[in-house]
């Protein structure tokens, strides 16, 4: 097992991982810049060393400063978290080259589901169901416009470097392909300096599926069941839960195994989730990407799972294998997740940086709150705006709802506006309550405190 891990990442994700260590009997080292001094991931952590000032290119995502953090500290291993460079195959190999443990697949693993269009063509190779579209990058206009005519519209095209809504347009009809197109690679360049894009079908009321898969050294590949993630917000994650209220036990083994099979083609190693887009009418799955880091909505999986993900990530770094009864173990219950940000709902979402004046996290049983903030905690205009998230589990998804509607209303926050008014109206409304929902439910949802 590793003495000593430096966490390269701040928040909420950091103080999670600081936690799995010191259960395990891990040393930790926490890096931050110099506006989280006050952070509780420094706090917490054994060690703490100032890395750079407040934006993220000088100080989370400087490399040479976070090596020489581990170096100084005589870290063994570093874990990128989420964010920030934790899917950065460079920095990966830097830690290699440099005789640290990244806690995460290889340099190699990660550039290659890192391009999303060499990605999708690696699962199809494998025999992954993937979306109708181009077998790579698209090199101009005119080629988007004869696979789209060849697939038929709608169609998506997507920035192959990047994520999170960036690089991204939906294009119902011939004329409006142009623009988007110069408009999707100007974002993408702006974004992850890569202009390239692909494009695929777009599959209308779809559902946003994902599955949590683990592998070790030894050639071993199991999952622990699917994450429904439909309800975004601009192709950001709001609420997550497992499982999902859609898929049955036949179609969970069959979307699995071909989550577990596109791992194994590819060697995978570590924690990782396969995602995928799911059309409710025809009861079909496509391929999207696959993340190669931990996902901000793992509680969820960990809560109907029973099992510790950041342990199991750790230990999976140190090369032990997989217990083999973990490939029988079947979901228990309910879990949800809420994601809440210094955000106001009621103004477009427009980011809400404030000291927090109060602060009070729920409680009773089957009430998590992943958080790193406190009532005096300054939430910085710097960073992501996710102040910490909620997540409930009970026996079936009436009673998590029933449960999560009461923990919001526990949730104190006073002094940045959150998202926590939204949470509890979407909570409220017929549609989700019945599971009857896709990935565009919040483009006619109604919001009303």
């Amino acid at each position: 097992m590793f003495k000593k891990i430096l966490i390269a990442n701040r928040g909420e994700i950091a103080l999670r991982i600081i936690r799995a260590c010191h259960e395990l009997g891990i040393e930790t080292v926490a890096v931050y810049s110099s506006a989280d001094e006050l952070s509780l991931h420094v706090r917490f952590a054994d060690e703490a060393v100032c890395i750079g000032p407040p934006p993220g290119s000088e100080s989370y995502m400087n490399i040479p400063s976070i090596l020489s953090a581990a170096e100084l500290t005589n870290s063994d291993a570093i874990h990128p978290g989420y964010g920030f460079l934790a899917e950065n195959p460079e920095f990966a190999q830097i830690c290699t080259d440099n005789d640290f443990v990244f806690i995460g697949p290889p340099a190699e693993t990660i550039l290659s589901m890192g391009e999303k269009a060499t990605a999708k063509k690696s699962m199809n190779e494998a025999g992954v169901p993937v979306i109708p579209g181009s077998t790579g990058v698209i090199s101009s206009v005119g080629e988007a416009q004869k696979i789209a005519s060849e697939i038929g519209f709608p169609v998506m095209l997507k920035a192959s470097a990047g994520g999170g809504g960036r690089g991204m347009r939906i294009v119902k009809e011939t004329d409006q392909l142009e623009r988007a197109f110069v408009t999707a690679s100007s974002e993408a360049q702006s974004a992850f300096n890569n202009g390239d894009l692909y494009l695929e079908k777009y599959v209308e009321k779809s559902r946003h599926i994902e599955i949590q898969i683990l592998a070790d050294r030894h050639g071993n590949v199991i999952h622990f069941g699917e994450r429904e993630c439909s309800i975004q917000r601009r192709h950001q994650k709001l609420i997550e839960e497992s499982p999902s209220p859609i898929i049955d036990e036949e179609l969970r083994q069959k979307i699995g195994s071909a989550a577990v099979q596109g791992a194994a083609s590819i060697g995978y190693v570590g924690l990782g989730t396969v995602e995928f887009l799911f059309d409710s009418k025809s009861k079909e799955f496509y391929f999207m990407e696959m993340n190669t880091r931990i996902q901000v909505e793992h509680p969820v999986t960990e809560m109907v799972m029973g099992k510790d993900l950041v342990k199991m990530q750790i230990r999976l770094a140190v090369g032990e294998e997989i217990p083999s009864y973990l490939a029988q173990q079947k979901l228990r219950g309910h879990a949800m997740e809420c994601r809440i940000n210094a955000e106001d709902p009621s103004n477009d979402f427009i980011p809400s940086p404030a000291k927090v004046e109060e602060f009070y996290a729920p409680g009773g049983n089957g009430v998590r709150m992943d958080s790193h903030v406190y009532a005096g905690y300054e939430i910085s205009p710097h960073y992501d705006s996710l102040i910490g998230k909620l997540i409930v589990h009970s026996e079936d998804r009436n009673t998590t709802i029933n449960r999560m509607q009461r923990a919001l209303e526990e949730t104190i926050i006073e002094g940045p506006k959150t998202t926590i008014p939204f949470h509890q109206a979407i909570m409220r409304n017929s549609d989700f309550q019945a599971g009857n929902f896709h990935t565009g439910f919040l483009e006619t949802f109604v919001y009303e405190e």
